[in-house]
């Protein structure tokens, strides 16, 4: 039966979510449960192409990332795949009435990471769009549950939340971007001599989304405002702890939240959750 296979993909995409993020994965325990499965279907989609350009070195990514784009095309156009990534993401594609021109901005995003390794401020909003912004927009459309008024007016929020948490993962992997997959992503910066005020230019644009994004969190649906609140709360600690150190140990060092610390960020994002503090 269809029902069992697609059982089984989504499994699958569970399974990608809890392996490749803790922190995406705490996020999505935290929605109402009948997200979950649309959630983790998304993210394990973006996370698989992700892995092709950011991962898979010794191998044809250019090739690999174009058959994967070819294989989501017919996945959603046949409604199957024996990929059960994209099997559980057209699923989700069909029945959340995703638009193709988020999947295409996407993958052109990653596309875009497979030969561009500086940008100018049109192609870094660009990417940020492709790469972040419209996963966002994915998952609002299953937030809204069909609710086009409300999608409609969350959507600048939806955009805001994930700018921000894209340029809060540039900056805490500014090391193997640019060491690794010699990338630079922040347009005009020089990293051989980063300095504090241009750190600080960048900070003051993700505060700005984050600001931004908080007014569309407190609007969103209850089922699933607790989950996205907790991943904003859990974003931000990182970009606190990226703010507090010098440009220099952002190019030496890779900033994380430990474990015992995003329990605690649970525990208090649930208090304030509770009791309307947010």
């Amino acid at each position: 039966m269809k029902a069992l296979f697609d059982k089984i993909s989504s499994r699958v995409s569970v399974l990608t979510t809890k392996t490749y993020s803790t922190s995406f994965s705490l996020g999505i325990y935290c929605l109402h449960s009948k997200f979950h499965e649309h959630i983790y279907n998304i993210y394990g989609f973006v996370r698989f192409a992700d892995e092709i350009v950011d991962s898979f070195h010794g191998y044809d990514r250019a090739l690999l990332l174009q058959e994967f784009r070819e294989e989501t095309y017919k996945a959603i156009d046949r409604k199957i795949s024996l990929n059960p990534v994209l099997n559980s993401f057209q699923k989700v594609v069909h029945e959340q009435h995703i638009e193709m021109e988020l999947v295409n901005s996407f993958l052109n995003s990653m596309e875009c990471d497979l030969d561009t390794n500086r940008h100018d401020n049109s192609s870094y909003d660009q990417y940020i769009y492709g790469s972040a912004e419209v996963v966002g927009l994915m998952c609002l459309r299953v937030f809204a549950a069909g609710n086009e008024d409300n999608y409609q007016k969350l959507k600048p929020f939806a955009r805001k939340l994930g700018a921000a948490f894209q340029k809060v993962n540039f900056l805490r992997d500014v090391k193997s971007d640019y060491t690794v997959l010699e990338r630079i992503y922040f347009p005009g910066v020089n990293l051989d001599n980063f300095s504090a005020t241009e750190k600080k230019q960048i900070e003051q644009d993700i505060e700005n989304d984050f600001n931004e994004a908080l007014k569309g969190i407190k609007q969103l649906p209850a089922g699933s405002r607790f989950g996205v609140y907790v991943a904003y709360i859990y974003y931000r600690s990182l970009f606190k702890k990226i703010k507090n150190i010098p440009p220099n140990q952002i190019l030496s060092q890779r900033i994380r939240i430990p474990n015992y610390e995003k329990i605690f960020l649970l525990m208090s994002s649930y208090f304030r959750h509770t009791f309307r503090l947010i």
